[in-house]
């Protein structure tokens, strides 16, 4: 019996304060390998200051979704305090500051209404409004969205990007990683071979090769696909399974956005 687990991790430091984020010890998406610099440029990495002194962790992807809005996942909310909070977008090496970055204070945070805590139950997105706007530096960019209700076929081939492990015993690299990832549709991934029936038609999921996968410090990242013209946030990390993350038939499950566009846009548009 597989147990479900957030993919969300405190576990990297960053050993400076306010602007800076050097010396971040985190983790990466299971067998992908370096973006190309600022090409994800709506990927936003949401940083924790968990004893209030003024240094980060990374614990969370997430999305540029507006010029005051990041979307993210539920489970990334470890606090409804939103000044232990930053979101970090035009980063691309956690562990130097190349100066695309542009470092900004959470003004408040709007969890799904349907979120109860658990992650079969769906609904594991949350929106954070930002203190500050983000400006348009040339490395950032407000991600597009897919249609309402809109689904993908099977093996359709999408991105997933992020911060997080490599595995359970994995190495820190600095820098966003991507890895191609074939999207597994509801009607096989909702089977009892795969995640059965937690796998909600407002889910998305997405590897189950065994090979690649997202991991802890990944969730509430973006699930990329080129859809009518353009790259498109189509999934929101959500969960997978406990232990090492690819695991065959139990791909990573992401929050369908087309699902909830219109909660999204009463927010954030």
């Amino acid at each position: 019996m597989f147990r479900l687990v957030a993919f969300l991790s405190c576990i990297g430091l960053i050993c400076a304060k306010p602007p800076f984020n050097y010396a971040v010890q985190n983790e990466r998406v299971v067998g992908g390998w370096d973006a190309r610099p600022n090409f994800w440029k709506s990927q936003a990495s949401l940083q924790y200051n968990s004893y209030n002194d003024g240094y980060f962790y990374h614990i969370c992807g997430g999305s540029l979704i507006g010029s005051f809005h990041i979307m993210t996942a539920a489970h990334c909310i470890l606090s409804t305090d939103p000044g232990l909070y930053r979101v970090v977008v035009g980063e691309h090496n956690l562990y130097e500051y190349e100066g695309s970055e542009q470092f900004l204070r959470v003004e408040e945070i709007i969890v799904h209404p349907g979120w109860n805590g658990d992650l079969a139950n769906g609904n594991d997105i949350a929106i954070m409004r930002l203190a500050e706007s983000v400006y348009d530096n040339g490395f950032v960019a407000i991600a597009e969205f897919p249609y309402p209700g809109e689904t993908l076929p099977h093996d359709f081939a999408c991105y997933i990007t992020g911060w997080g492990m490599m595995d359970s015993q994995g190495s820190a690299p600095a820098i966003l990683q991507e890895a191609p990832i074939g999207v597994v549709e509801h009607a096989v991934c909702s089977t009892p071979a795969w995640w059965g029936n937690i796998a909600l038609e407002t889910m998305i999921c997405a590897g189950g090769d065994g090979v690649i996968s997202g991991c802890q410090g990944d969730s509430g990242g973006p699930l990329h696909c080129f859809t009518n013209g353009i790259w498109r946030v189509h999934g929101v990390v959500s969960y997978g399974p406990s232990g090492f993350c690819n695991q065959a038939t139990k791909p990573t499950v992401f929050t369908r956005v087309s699902s909830f566009t219109d909660w999204i846009y009463s927010i954030a548009r």
